[in-house]
């Protein structure tokens, strides 16, 4: 028993050591070293982190239709942080390969005027109830919008200059 005390205290004082301090959200969760020196290499400022497993029936914050990143299951790991007290969410493969990372932007009028325009313009009467920002590996960044309209509500996927990526759209009953 005194063991296994030395060994978690020890584990936690490395990885302590290593950057942001880490949460482990169950005890079989164990982030290979190279995950989780690439996740501190690409978010330093990151606080509040918290490592899991990726649970497929729990896809939080992005519609992962929409994202067209790989297929995930329970061998890869999902991580969530803060930074400047914004969540964050960023998901990697069991190789440690980063497939994604979103946040949500609370306030719907600080997205790029050319999405605003969009909207508008090609879905008029509707209102723009959610808004994602979503980081991609190849550098690319882009917005899920949830739009709606009375019983109606579009999800679309779109770049920074408003062009529509993906669509989908669901009548509430």
């Amino acid at each position: 028993m005194k063991l296994r005390m030395l060994v978690s205290v020890a584990a936690i004082a490395f990885l302590v050591s290593c950057g942001p301090s880490y949460q482990v959200t169950d005890s079989s969760v164990v982030v290979p070293v190279g995950t989780r020196s690439a996740f501190a290499d690409q978010y330093p400022t990151a606080g509040t982190v918290v490592w899991g497993h990726f649970d497929p029936a729990i896809t939080p914050l992005v519609d992962w239709e929409l994202t067209e990143w790989p297929e995930l299951d329970a061998d890869d790991y999902v991580v969530t942080f803060n930074i400047d007290g914004v969540p964050h969410y960023a998901w990697y493969d069991e190789d440690g390969s980063w497939i994604g990372t979103a946040r949500t932007i609370g306030d719907v009028t600080t997205v790029p005027v050319s999405i605003n325009t969009m909207v508008t313009t090609k879905f008029p009467g509707y209102t723009i109830s959610t808004v994602k920002q979503e980081f991609w590996p190849d550098d690319r960044m882009g917005y899920e919008l949830e739009l709606k309209s009375g019983d109606t509500k579009v999800k679309l996927l779109v770049d920074q200059n408003g062009n529509i990526l993906k669509q989908k759209m669901k009548v509430d009953d």
